[in-house]
């Protein structure tokens, strides 16, 4: 089965940064594809940022290119979205995904 455990989110002021994780389970972390997607109140779903299998590949939403940073450690199975440069509109609830499933989600609020 399919697991992906978001962690990371919190509060934090508009400049700030943030580190989120996603540990991934039952499936070949090494070979898949990640994808970062995330949900504004209110709002639907908005691709964030993908990577590749063997991480060479990275591609970010023009929203979020600059500031964020995917990247996997395939030692721990766990995938990373660094934020930096936070703004008030990245407020929203960040999701992991793989293929057709996605994990729980982890809140990030910006705000002074």
């Amino acid at each position: 089965e399919v697991q992906l455990v978001e962690s990371g989110g919190g509060l934090v002021q508009p400049g700030g940064s943030l580190r989120l994780s996603c540990a991934a389970s039952g499936f070949g972390f090494s070979s898949a594809t990640m994808t970062w997607v995330r949900q504004a109140p209110g709002k639907g779903l908005e691709w964030v940022s993908l990577i590749n299998s063997d991480g060479r590949i990275t591609d970010y939403a023009a929203s979020v290119k600059g500031r964020f940073t995917i990247s996997k450690d395939e030692a721990k199975n766990t995938l990373y979205l660094q934020m930096n440069s936070l703004k008030p509109e990245d407020t929203a609830v960040y999701y992991c995904v793989q293929g057709r499933t996605r994990g729980r989600g982890t809140q990030v609020t910006v705000s002074s």
